[in-house]
């Protein structure tokens, strides 16, 4: 297990500059030849996010000897992503591929872009639907948050019911914290709710004790943590992060509260799988995780972005994925746990 997401991403790296196979690709198709030299302007949210390195990463091994990638790094400043998406327009770049800082910003980067004629793949934070209606040049590639809640729910469900100890003082409600991502975005908000929904629907009955943005930061998800703990201290049964940099700061705040030594314990639960939460789950501290496979959306991200560059139709065939209403582009996730991790990674 110690070396098993090492060896996981150096075959997915491997695998990126190979015709892309994975569920949902469609095995034997190829990438039609580059008809001239193929620019993509990607422009990520910010490039201290663990989960969006992975995928800015994916995106580049798969562009190797096919197209020309320039990254830029918004900083998590909507105006300065917008600033440089602006010099990407100017240098008419084939395709634009953004991980917007703000989703409902991008309604004045569609206009930007449909204004130059440039075709637009965004991926990882959804537009609004009304949004992705203005253009039939623009696309998504992401994976549905409601299904990683629902995984990270079951993970605490399957815990809970095997483990009579974790009801602590005994009365049959499981209370936990929830740790969020950023507010309004479609993924803190879906994994929240679905993953409590799952684990009610598991015939499980809860009580939020507590609930706080940590803007999918490690420090700030030891911050709040350590505020849960100074609030409810033993009281608190689970803790669900709708990531794992969040999570992994849990964890730090629990140590230093005392717990993961001896006996003592919390379940904690994240979103990525990432190599930092691979340790953790190793190390026995994080419960467990939901794969975001950022392989297969950089992956996606980037054949969408270099059909489209090319003024070629995205199909199933073209790009390797299934097309859902033509425009999306879905990444199914997985539980992962400390049991299971070797054969989904």
């Amino acid at each position: 297990m110690k070396k098993l997401f090492f060896l996981y991403m150096s075959s997915c790296i491997a695998a990126c500059t190979k015709t892309p196979q994975p569920s949902t690709a469609v095995a034997g198709t190829t990438t039609p030849p580059i008809k001239a030299e193929i620019s993509i302007g990607a422009a990520i949210y910010k490039y201290e996010d663990t989960f969006m390195s992975g995928v800015r990463a994916a995106i580049a091994s798969a562009a190797e000897g096919k197209a020309k990638v320039n990254f830029v790094d918004g900083a998590n400043q909507q105006p300065v992503q917008n600033e440089k998406i602006d010099l990407f327009i100017a240098k008419k770049v084939n395709s634009l591929a953004i991980n917007p800082v703000d989703r409902t910003a991008a309604s004045v980067l569609i206009d930007k872009a449909k204004a130059a004629k440039i075709p637009v793949v965004f991926f990882n934070r959804e537009p609004m639907p009304e949004d992705m209606k203005k253009w039939d040049r623009v696309y998504y590639v992401g994976a549905r948050a409601e299904e990683s809640g629902t995984l990270a729910g079951q993970i605490i469900a399957d815990y809970w019911k095997k483990h009579p100890e974790a009801d602590r003082n005994k009365d049959g409600i499981l209370q936990y914290v929830m740790l969020k991502g950023e507010p309004g975005h479609q993924d803190a908000e879906l994994r929240t709710k679905f993953s409590v929904k799952a684990i009610e629907d598991a015939g499980i009955k809860t009580q939020k004790l507590a609930e706080d943005t940590g803007m999918w930061d490690r420090i700030k998800g030891q911050e709040k943590m350590a505020a849960f703990l100074g609030a409810h201290g033993d009281k608190i049964e689970a803790v669900i992060a709708n990531n794992d940099d969040m999570a992994l700061g849990a964890i730090e705040a629990l140590k230093a509260a005392g717990y993961f030594k001896g006996q003592k314990s919390l379940p904690v639960v994240g979103v990525d799988a990432t190599a930092p939460a691979v340790k953790a789950l190793e190390d026995g501290t994080l419960l467990g995780t939901v794969l975001n496979d950022a392989l297969n959306q950089g992956r996606a991200t980037f054949n969408l972005a270099f059909i489209l560059g090319q003024n070629l139709p995205p199909t199933k065939e073209s790009i390797g994925y299934e097309l859902t209403d033509g425009k999306y582009v879905w990444i199914p996730y997985k539980k992962v746990t400390k049991e299971n991790a070797k054969d989904v990674l």
